[in-house]
């Protein structure tokens, strides 16, 4: 069996934290690829490493002295081999880094030495072999990943060493060059290795134990979500849940490898479980109706009637016209048989929403309304389709507290209901649906 367990920065900040990451990887052998991230803060007014390399670039580029930032960085480092007794040669890699800071240093490249630093550390403290992600995971030049040279990457790797201790976060282009993925993407290296590898289980190591039912900042202590698909875990990744990089399922997807989210500080807690699907007769299965609720604040409401509307298409395709060409993203588009509406963010109407009321104008002679202050619930659960009386007792219970519903929209696989309110409603709202469903 291989398992592949990624650590976020959180679980890697100090020495302390290191030494449970090491306690993890010892209780199973079968966790024979660790991916790490690099130092993440120790308390909330710390700094993450990723973070201060970024400002050495920036005070680089402004001709602005670096280098009391640049001993922060060293001293995490030599903080951490301290703690845990390590003898890594830090200052020759140090020293190479700093030979390399000019303002023609790639910023790929800088940023991508926090997870380095630290899986050469995590490497001998574990006495597993460090492989550079470099060699193992191949960029193209138009920024996508080459997944048949990187699988072949990781298996030839894996025949010669197999435990190995990878960083996150980067790889390489055709010519060598660093390429790093958005922030975050350390949890995509993690799902592209255990793709690579055909893992039996892809174990994501964070600071919470597993995928919370709703925003732990509106309700306090909710429960946890013991087993998520992939399509519901989009769903809610999509609607504002802070989950994953949203680019992480799809290696793992591809080949039904489950994803498993831990807790570094709560080790024994199974945490959650995501894969393409579950068998329908366990007792979770059959008792939950409901997997999760989020969503997002502020969105506003481009709105179209015209009499017969649904039956000419053409006034909806020039009204998606003008919304491509004024780089408004459509999130929703509930209708009706003379009315329509594009839903879309405020902030990305905000700045050209008279220029759109013209176009829509001069292009379809209607004249379209906008209004704000809408926010958007989402609420998914794989067995809604399948139980009578859900949507019954969602809008029951949002009636009895006097939250008005501006929205209505399911999806077409119905897994997800969702709902428009107003922004002062939003907490509200997610709070009682959460009473409603969650107990």
């Amino acid at each position: 069996m291989i398992k592949v367990a990624k650590f976020g920065g959180s679980s890697l900040s100090d020495g302390a934290q290191f030494a449970k990451v090491k306690n993890i990887i010892e209780q199973d052998p079968s966790r024979r690829v660790v991916l790490v991230s690099a130092p993440g803060r120790r308390t909330s007014d710390d700094n993450k490493v990723t973070d201060l390399l970024y400002l050495v670039k920036a005070h680089i580029k402004y001709d602005v002295s670096y280098d009391s930032i640049f001993e922060m960085i060293e001293q995490r480092y030599m903080d951490i081999r301290s703690e845990c007794g390590l003898s890594l040669d830090l200052d020759q890699e140090f020293e190479i880094i700093r030979s390399k800071l000019s303002k023609n240093i790639s910023m790929d490249y800088l940023a991508s030495r926090g997870e380095f630093l630290n899986a050469k550390l995590m490497a001998e403290y574990l006495g597993y072999q460090f492989v550079d992600s470099a060699d193992l995971i191949s960029f193209k030049y138009n920024g996508d990943v080459d997944m048949e040279k990187t699988e072949q990457n990781f298996k030839e790797i894996f025949d010669v060493y197999n435990k190995i201790v990878i960083p996150g976060f980067y790889g390489s282009l055709p010519n060598g060059d660093i390429k790093v993925f958005s922030r975050g993407g350390s949890d995509v290296s993690g799902a592209i290795a255990a793709a690579s590898l055909d893992a039996d289980v892809y174990e994501n190591w964070t600071d919470v134990s597993g995928i919370l039912m709703v925003d732990p900042r509106i309700v306090e202590n909710p429960k946890s979500i013991a087993r998520v698909t992939y399509a519901e875990l989009r769903e809610l990744s999509y609607m504002g849940a802070a989950v994953l990089h949203e680019d992480t399922v799809f290696p793992v997807r591809a080949k039904d490898i489950p994803l498993n989210i831990r807790n570094t500080n709560e080790p024994d807690n199974p945490g959650t479980i995501i894969r393409e699907s579950f068998g329908e007769d366990s007792p979770e299965e059959s008792n939950r109706f409901i997997t999760g609720i989020t969503g997002k604040r502020d969105f506003s409401l481009i709105k179209i009637t015209k009499g017969n509307i649904g039956e000419n298409l053409n006034t909806l395709r020039k009204v998606l016209n003008i919304c491509e060409q004024h780089d408004v993203p459509i999130s929703q588009i509930p209708s009706g048989v003379d009315s329509f509406s594009i839903i879309t963010p405020s902030s990305k109407l905000e700045q050209c929403k008279y220029d759109v009321l013209a176009a829509i104008k001069k292009e379809c002679g209607i004249d379209a309304e906008i209004d704000q202050g809408i926010s958007m619930i989402a609420i998914v659960g794989r067995q809604m389709a399948y139980k009578t009386g859900i949507s019954g007792k969602l809008f029951g219970a949002l009636g009895v507290n006097k939250i008005n519903i501006r929205i209505i929209e399911q999806c077409a696989d119905e897994i997800n209901i969702m709902i428009g309110v107003f922004n002062e409603d939003f907490e509200k709202a997610i709070r009682v649906l959460y009473e409603s469903f969650a107990k």
